[in-house]
């Protein structure tokens, strides 16, 4: 006999699609997107638009893909990007900013992950013949390394202000933008508000099993074609993917509400643990600070693991728990009692 399947926190990337998305995705209209287009990818990239309050919108294979783009966008070779210092742009696109754009990075340290406006016009250089200038602003809703953190409305206002003073333009990496608006109740496009590109994931807390998104100007969707071309995103019956986004946009994205309250339960049900300090959840990530010196997320992990489980590192003594819609409110309370079980 096999005991029950394992509880996966590692990420809200995890999910499997449901035979309803399934059955949105075979029964797909398609065309090749790179010759003539695919009819179900462009209503997918019209309704992103209008949710994010852009123009225009792209639809790419993947998050790190239009994040790239949007940066191509904005910037040219030899100008910084202003962004908070542990973004995802920093740490987890191989260096894709200097790699593919030749554009130097410019982190910020901030306390608790949110970039603000200040911060931005601390950052920018005096004009000099000596020093880089400063090409954009990149901000991130949800934070991921900072747990999840959200940025308030007021705060990306003041980002994107003092960035319009320095008539620099704002790109926003919004992979769990639909966190985000779930959890302060205020619409996409209102958290975009200001900025030129806006990308938004449907891989992430949405279920599907591939895509993402960028919003941008009319005016820059030739380039933005262009440059996904060149980076070898020109996908043939995108319709498929498609269709799975347009299916989570309509029937997954107004659940979301329930993974931030199973993120706030497993928090709840940890707290009496004395081995373990959870973060304070804003949103679908929950950082758990092992307590003890002999625990270390390398031993750690692999016991949890054995148990039914996972989750993964994000440092020496630091684990990340993400709850998704495959993570129910019973995983959720299983869960917490493995952790402390195997803890004790």
């Amino acid at each position: 006999m096999t005991g029950p399947a394992p509880i996966d926190l590692r990420s809200d990337t995890v999910t499997r699609p449901s035979p309803a998305m399934r059955r949105a995705m075979a029964e797909a209209e398609v065309g090749d997107d790179v010759l003539d287009g695919d009819p179900t990818t462009r209503r997918l990239e019209q309704r992103v638009a209008e949710l994010l309050g852009q123009e225009a919108a792209l639809f790419f294979p993947s998050g790190t893909q239009a994040n790239q783009t949007g940066i191509a966008l904005l910037t040219r070779p030899g100008t910084e990007l202003v962004l908070e210092a542990d973004a995802h742009l920093v740490h987890y696109e191989l260096a894709g900013v200097a790699a593919n754009w030749g554009v130097q990075i410019r982190p910020v340290a901030t306390p608790d992950g949110l970039l603000t406006g200040d911060l931005v016009r601390a950052a920018l250089r005096p004009e000099s013949p000596h020093v880089p200038r400063t090409g954009a602003v990149a901000v991130e809703n949800t934070h991921n390394a900072a747990g999840g953190k959200v940025m308030p409305l007021a705060v990306m206002s003041g980002v994107v202000a003092a960035a319009r003073e320095a008539s620099l333009p704002v790109h926003l990496d919004g992979a769990r933008l639909w966190n985000a608006s779930a959890a302060l109740d205020v619409p996409p496009a209102g958290l975009a508000r200001g900025a030129a590109t806006v990308m938004v994931s449907f891989s992430k807390g949405l279920g599907c099993p591939v895509g993402s998104c960028l919003g941008f100007a009319a005016r820059d969707r030739p380039r933005a074609w262009e440059i996904r071309k060149r980076l070898g995103g020109g996908m043939r019956q995108s319709g498929i993917l498609a269709a799975a986004a347009l299916y989570a946009l309509d029937c997954n994205l107004s659940r979301l509400v329930e993974d931030h309250a199973n993120a706030r339960l497993l928090v709840d049900r940890l707290s009496d643990c004395p081995a373990v300090r959870p973060s304070h959840p804003e949103s679908n990530i929950v950082m758990l600070d092992l307590q003890r010196e002999r625990d270390t997320a390398d031993t750690v992990i692999p016991r949890l693991a054995q148990a039914g489980v996972l989750v993964v590192p994000f440092g020496a003594r630091r684990l990340r728990a993400v709850t998704h819609l495959d993570v129910s409110r019973q995983d959720v309370e299983r869960a917490a009692g493995v952790i402390t079980h195997v803890l004790a």
